[in-house]
């Protein structure tokens, strides 16, 4: 489609008439909405005045209850990667769990009474498993199980103060 002066007429004509491009677009037929916004750009055809439906603001819906629950969230201003966090202990307790040799077992070893916590690095020769005694029902002794399996707050507390 070419924009001839007929169909170029036409759309000022519809333009200062108030038609939204869409309408317009289907009034000349063959052309896209876009095809004559851009036009109406490239004439430099003036924004219309807005309708006194428009200039009015429209009354605001009131929102029924939602089932949903609102938290409240405290507000904080300025670069809060940098805010100091007051729940972290400043240095926290180093329990160190010394494995006596004759627990300590290799692949081999592991049975279902045998704690299977992993020490070191499996790499070197020094490498073994904890092989104390397990808790019912689950793989680990009491320290590994409370290493291993620490409520996700208490993680997200201990990944902050190790970036720290």
């Amino acid at each position: 489609m070419t924009w001839n002066d007929e169909r170029v007429e036409l759309l000022k004509k519809l333009w200062a008439d108030g038609l939204s491009a869409s309408q317009i677009a289907a009034e000349l037929g063959g052309i896209t909405r876009n095809a004559v916004i851009g036009k109406v750009h490239r004439l430099g055809l003036s924004g219309r005045a807005k309708s006194p439906s428009s200039s009015s603001p429209r009354p605001r819906k009131s929102r029924a209850p939602s089932h949903m629950m609102r938290v409240s969230r405290t507000s904080m201003r300025g670069n809060t990667a940098l805010a100091y966090d007051y729940d972290v202990d400043p240095e926290p307790e180093v329990i160190e769990n010394i494995i006596p040799i004759g627990q300590r077992r290799t692949l081999l070893e592991l049975n279902e009474e045998t704690c299977r916590w992993p020490i070191g690095d499996p790499a070197t020769a020094d490498f073994f498993f904890c092989g104390g005694k397990p808790i019912v029902g689950l793989p680990y002794c009491g320290y590994h199980s409370r290493v291993a399996y620490q409520p996700a707050a208490d993680r997200r507390r201990d990944r902050r103060s190790s970036r720290g």
